[in-house]
């Protein structure tokens, strides 16, 4: 009798030394070889291998979930391209409410209720918690993964202000959230009255009242999922970009033939049709020489205005130019087809030359084999003689430009060695960049 209650004991001070007599002398002593060994307990409500005293009751240590520390979200550390590739997977409204009514539909009440009435409240308390879940699962993650813009890097995030409007894309996720806030608090408030049931009768109403409830909250905030489903789509579409990969954007005005070019030097396909701003978006191509893999963009057309009055798709090709370390390629247009004249043309050159003046440059004159001999004049020219460097440029375009035509095949072998030779000095200037950040 007194061995179990010395188990018992020990069962209940799981910490206290083992001890005992030693008939070689008197008193009791350690022995050094003893191990305490966890205790199952034989009461159900306590049963659990680790566990901590809290005033005399058992907390399981599981359930104690130790705080995670916030995540270094810092732009020194999240700068960098790509990150719409890595954009959750977002289902359609309709689907996400289908799958959470099958499974919610599903559950069953909890087993050894004989009372009808009690079992009934349990299986429709346990159903609107679970349809809750089930909805607000999907909506917390897209608003938690979808990254925040200012963490972005700074092309990305001119990407998306100016392909889903500035402040839309934010408006978005925050009525997604507000979606998951409202189906909670709606499946938590019917759960509720539902375990509150009096009758089988009554937990049924309840039931089926809470379901339909959490089903009109969320079809009437579905809209913005689906809304987030069409970003996604649009910014996983969008070219990524290789910061180390050296990269030869082209520029111009509308229909001078940069997209024609891009055909011819790399592996884009993009659209070539005769109007302007064939080009809807930012096109990637690769150019691959000597076992080395180079980026080529087609850009929107730029027009003769001020940067207020520029459209989003003439943005893009400012982003482009500001945001990625590119060579530049500008395509001139003197045979009066594009339908920008050479004199604006020119105007838009001499800015676009000055703004980004530290990049490398190469000057390409498009549809040689359509020149005249006398320049072309539009009705909007003035016609003032006295600018020599505009009359120039009107005959053969910028000092140095290179003359080529895709339709007869003139200069297109000088043009390939020119720009390969500018990729491997934009190369260059990256790698010379990369370690003067890390000396710095």
């Amino acid at each position: 009798m007194s061995r179990a209650c010395s188990l018992f004991q020990l069962c209940q001070n799981p910490n206290r030394l083992l001890l005992r007599s030693s008939k070689f002398s008197k008193g009791p002593y350690l022995i050094p070889s003893a191990r305490i060994c966890p205790v199952l307990c034989l009461s159900k409500e306590i049963q659990t291998s680790a566990y901590e005293v809290v005033r005399g009751s058992y907390v399981p240590t599981a359930l104690v979930k130790p705080e995670s520390k916030p995540k270094d979200k810092s732009p020194e550390n999240l700068e960098g391209v790509g990150a719409f590739q890595k954009l959750p997977m977002v289902m359609p409204s309709v689907d996400i409410l289908y799958s959470a009514l099958r499974k919610a539909k599903r559950i069953s009440p909890t087993k050894g209720i004989a009372n009808i009435a009690k079992r009934e409240r349990n299986r429709g308390a346990k159903q609107l918690d679970a349809l809750m879940k089930e909805l607000a699962v999907p909506l917390r993650t897209y608003s938690e993964n979808f990254p925040n813009k200012k963490y972005l890097h700074p092309y990305e995030r001119s990407l998306i202000e100016l392909t889903l409007g500035d402040g839309n894309y934010e408006e978005v996720l925050g009525k997604v959230d507000s979606l998951r806030k409202k189906v909670v608090s709606v499946g938590k408030e019917h759960a509720s009255l539902c375990a509150k049931s009096l009758s089988k009768k009554e937990a049924e109403e309840r039931l089926t009242e809470g379901i339909k409830k959490v089903e009109e909250t969320f079809n009437r905030g579905g809209k913005h999922v689906d809304d987030l489903l069409h970003i996604a789509k649009t910014l996983r579409a969008m070219p990524v970009v290789d910061l180390e990969s050296p990269t030869l954007c082209l520029v111009g005005a509308p229909n001078v033939g940069k997209s024609s070019l891009v055909r011819i030097l790399s592996t884009g396909k993009p659209e070539v049709c005769n109007y302007p701003f064939t080009t809807r978006g930012i096109l990637m191509g690769h150019i691959i020489s000597n076992h080395q893999t180079f980026q080529v963009t087609d850009t929107p057309g730029l027009l003769k205005r001020c940067d207020e009055d520029r459209n989003n798709l003439e943005k893009l090709t400012l982003a482009v130019l500001s945001h990625l370390p590119t060579a530049i390629l500008y395509v001139h247009d003197l045979s009066g087809q594009c339908g920008t004249s050479p004199s604006d043309q020119f105007v838009i050159y001499k800015e676009i030359k000055e703004r980004f003046s530290e990049h490398l440059w190469l000057d390409v004159v498009s549809k040689c084999d359509l020149l005249q001999k006398s320049p072309v004049l539009f009705a909007t020219d003035k016609g003032d003689d006295s600018d020599l460097e505009l009359e120039r440029y009107r005959k053969l375009g910028p000092d140095g430009a290179l003359h080529v035509s895709v339709t007869n095949e003139v200069g297109l072998t000088e043009l390939k060695s020119i720009v390969h030779e500018m990729l491997n000095s934009q190369m260059t200037r990256i790698q010379v960049q990369e370690k003067l950040e890390v000396l710095t």
